[in-house]
């Protein structure tokens, strides 16, 4: 119940949001010129400083959900730049990741996340099968998306976020409803308890 009315309060802190896009976007576009910058994963200071690195995290993957206008390239990014790791060409490939492409399929942050806790906490033997960390943490990364949003497929979420579900490609008047629902704003919550939920387990996971 506690965690319902922080959902529904961040909700209202999007909702009446003054988004200032052209530093989202100077920020953004830095990363597509420059790379993500790469960063040491040392432990200690992710550790002492977990709080306000997942805050950032979590504004930062409302922000660039916000300005694409799409919730795995938001997650991702926000991860990547948190912890120098992937690249702006994986974001790029992460264009129809959405709902997978919108069909109600998994929400885009589930894919943006669990690639980051890949790239962070999986072996650099590409040919160990018995690296089970993928797994296990990945399954972990579910769980608390799912206790959080009640499901990890778009609709569900959006049920959760805006009352109910809406397929913007369906029609010009479910895409026109998706917006008055308050969606653009609204949204961005996924991506941004999304990313959060999986930057805690990398950080639980760092020097293990």
């Amino acid at each position: 119940m506690e965690e319902q009315e922080m959902l529904r309060e961040r909700m209202k802190l999007l909702a009446e949001r003054q988004w200032n896009i052209p530093a989202i976007k100077k920020r953004f576009d830095r990363l597509v010129t420059r790379g993500i910058p790469e960063i040491p994963h040392k432990k200690e200071d992710f550790s002492s400083r977990r709080g306000e690195i997942l805050d950032l995290i979590q504004l930062r993957a409302e922000e660039y959900c916000y300005l694409t206008r799409n919730c795995a390239r938001g997650s991702a990014t926000a991860l990547f730049e948190a912890f120098g790791i992937g690249s702006m060409e994986m974001v790029k490939g992460l264009a129809p990741f959405p709902g997978l492409v919108m069909t109600g399929g998994a929400c885009g942050p589930i894919t943006a996340g669990l690639m980051a806790i890949a790239l962070c906490c999986c072996d650099d033997d590409l040919t160990n099968w018995q690296d089970v960390n993928p797994y296990l943490l990945g399954r972990e990364f579910l769980t608390r998306f799912k206790e959080a949003f009640g499901s990890i497929l778009c609709p569900g979420v959006q049920e959760r976020i805006l009352g109910r579900y809406f397929d913007p490609l369906a029609s010009w008047e479910n895409h026109e409803e998706f917006l008055n629902s308050g969606g653009r704003e609204k949204c961005p919550l996924a991506p941004g308890i999304g990313a959060r939920l999986a930057a805690e387990i990398i950080i639980e996971t760092m020097g293990r």
